[in-house]
């Protein structure tokens, strides 16, 4: 049964929505619950008004508390429908819920490639025309931020029966996912998508799990504070961030007085990228800007705002030296100022912009840069501006933790927090992709996700995770990959885990895009490995699985298991994509693998003194071994013993 949220959490804004619906929003015509389970329903009422819940041939009562929300669970039920919902207040209030189905319930979350739309997808015209089912039915959660847990969403949301008019919208991977369960379990379908492209999964926990992490205390300091005091959590998110820069290197290109070489910044052009430097061309990370503004004594006395018109992707903002702002993608950017930030005469303005995919920089016109007064009047920031670059050990810098998708615990506080006391078949996780450059720490943040989510949906539901599909330039030699180690974090946090699964995607990549189409496939692997899970179904959940790696002469053996039929290569005798390694970085080589059984037998080099083998470690590797399913070998890293 899933746990309740503590009342005080969801009262945040019972307070102030009197006038609502007895029912949660999440309860509406067409809406699926979970069967087999008990059913949690909930809402808001007049503070200790008594009501009654009733589905089909169930009822219950309960008291709405002294905020005005009020809880109830129902008994379990089979899968069936249609049923009518309602809930009757003592007053005479009441309200009516048609078309409710009893099916199973899954929670579809991640970034991107979860939200990547049917009408975007693979083959998406026979999709949408061929889409119509009134047992699968889908709720989009509205995007949403914000520093404290939400009760409800930030938007109107609506149960969508799957049509030709509404799937062209639908998540993808969450539908064809559904769809494929169908086939064996001819159940009511009902799909909660809550995914936001390019988002951090720090930003999907709670802080309590954040926090029992380590490491992020003072960062959720300065949240919590964001909401009451915003000037002050600027201040105190400035000190972490400067203390952080400071460590590694002596320069402070905020200040108001830097040093170093600054070069013209043509932002006329737009994106750095079109600015025709060389070492900006293909360049993502940070990029510092700076320029002057002239003001006089009477401006500078007035209340203002800095205005930065678009920004591509994230940006913090300092005036004479002092933090102002910080913000994520999203939007034209400005920030008000606090008092006493500007003087009279020279005024110096910095801006750190991060980009991290495609183009960087400040796309927008001259003139929507500005101080804008209180008076009406503006001061546009079209003078001289200048640039450097960071060092290379500061190029992806911390984030600010109020910023949606790279933020701390925000996104679960406006998209998850409204759906914590709903009752889950189980969780389809598709993320990973903006947290690359922490591969190394993926494994354990994974993990705690894991048990922070149960906490909130049941200690059972389970989790199906989407690998990373393969990206980027191919490798012509062995390489460090952060895509790599996040995939290995990925696999051994699912390994660990008796109520996970892994669908594996290396092979379904596209190099130019991150974005790769095949959602179908993706769909085939997840069911296949929630079918294992929950239904127990005898076939391997994934493709072949590496077992142990050691010594065989002056060769290394690597053992398989979960294969179904036997090994084989792909367009060649043997497989390619193994490497042997010593301990250190650096020390891979490329491995000529043979197919003995359920085996493979590397020779190399450095064979015979590797301590570690490796399978299509890189960010978008070539994997040539599969199972005669056909499942590819998903890429690992594995000790020779």
């Amino acid at each position: 049964m899933s746990k309740w949220l503590p009342g005080a959490m969801l009262s945040l804004v019972a307070a102030s929505s009197a006038n609502a619906a007895l029912l949660h929003d999440l309860f509406q015509d067409h809406v699926v619950l979970q069967r087999e389970q008990a059913i949690n329903v909930w809402g808001r009422a007049a503070p200790g008004e008594s009501l009654t819940v009733t589905l089909a041939n169930s009822s219950s009562q309960t008291k709405a508390d002294s905020t005005g929300l009020w809880r109830s669970s129902l008994p379990s039920m089979s899968a069936g429908g249609p049923y009518q919902l309602s809930v009757s207040a003592a007053s005479g209030e009441k309200q009516v819920v048609d078309d409710v189905m009893i099916g199973d319930v899954w929670l579809c979350s991640g970034q991107s490639n979860m939200v990547l739309q049917v009408h975007r997808a693979l083959d998406s015209r026979s999709e949408i025309a061929n889409s119509t089912n009134d047992s699968i039915r889908m709720l989009t959660v509205p995007l949403a931020n914000n520093p404290v847990p939400q009760y409800g969403f930030a938007s109107p949301v609506q149960w969508l029966k799957a049509s030709s008019t509404t799937v062209p919208e639908f998540s993808a991977v969450c539908l064809y996912f559904a769809r494929e369960l169908q086939k064996k379990d001819k159940v009511p379908m009902g799909l909660i998508a809550a995914a936001w492209g390019g988002s951090k999964i720090q930003s999907w926990m709670t802080a309590s799990a954040l926090r029992s992490m380590g490491g992020y205390d003072r960062a959720l300091d300065a949240l919590a504070q964001s909401s009451t005091d915003p000037i002050a959590a600027a201040s105190q998110w400035a000190s972490i961030w400067e203390g952080w820069y400071r460590e590694r290197t002596k320069d402070q290109p905020w200040s108001a007085k830097p040093s170093g070489e600054w070069k013209p910044a043509p932002v006329e052009r737009g994106y750095w990228e079109d600015w025709g430097v060389p070492e900006l061309a293909k360049y993502d990370g940070m990029l510092w800007y700076r320029t002057n503004v002239t003001l006089t004594k009477s401006q500078a006395a007035q209340k203002a705002t800095l205005a930065l018109g678009r920004v591509d992707e994230s940006d913090q903002v300092w005036i004479n030296g002092r933090l102002v702002g910080a913000a994520g993608p999203g939007g034209e950017k400005s920030y008000p100022l606090p008092p006493n930030v500007l003087r009279a005469g020279e005024n110096s303005v910095v801006v750190s912009i991060l980009d991290t995919y495609a183009n960087g920089g400040l796309p927008g016109p001259m003139e929507s840069r500005a101080i804008r007064f209180a008076d009406g009047s503006n001061v546009v920031l079209n003078k001289e501006w200048r640039y450097r670059l960071p060092p290379a050990n500061a190029a992806f810098p911390l984030r600010a933790p109020w910023e949606a998708t790279a933020g701390l615990g925000v996104i679960h506080n406006g998209m998850i927090a409204p759906l914590s006391n709903l009752s889950l078949r189980g969780i389809a996780w598709y993320q990973g992709e903006s947290n690359t450059d922490e591969g190394d720490r993926y494994q354990a943040l994974l993990t705690r996700f894991f048990a922070d989510w149960r906490t909130q949906f049941g200690a059972n539901v389970p989790f199906f995770v989407v690998q990373l599909a393969g990206y980027g330039p191919a490798s012509s030699q062995p390489n460090e990959s952060g895509w790599a180690a996040l995939r290995e974090g990925q696999r051994l946090a699912v390994k660990e885990d008796q109520n996970a699964g892994l669908a594996i995607a290396v092979d379904l990549g596209e190099r130019t895009d991150v974005h790769p189409a095949n959602k179908q496939e993706v769909a085939r692997r997840l069911a296949r490995a929630a079918r294992h899970v929950l239904y127990k179904d005898t076939a391997p959940p994934s493709g072949p699985v590496p077992v142990s790696a050691s010594r065989d002469g002056d060769a290394v053996a690597v053992e398989f298991t979960d294969i179904t039929g036997k090994l084989v290569a792909y367009s060649a005798v043997r497989p390619i994509g193994f490497e042997t390694c010593g301990a250190a970085p650096g020390t891979c080589e490329y491995a000529e693998a043979t197919l003995q059984g359920q085996r493979v037998l590397l020779k190399s080099a450095n064979a015979t003194s590797a301590t570690r083998v490796r399978y299509c470690w890189a960010d978008s590797p070539v994997c040539t071994l599969y199972d005669e399913a056909p499942l590819p070998a998903g890429p690992f890293q594995i000790e020779v013993k």
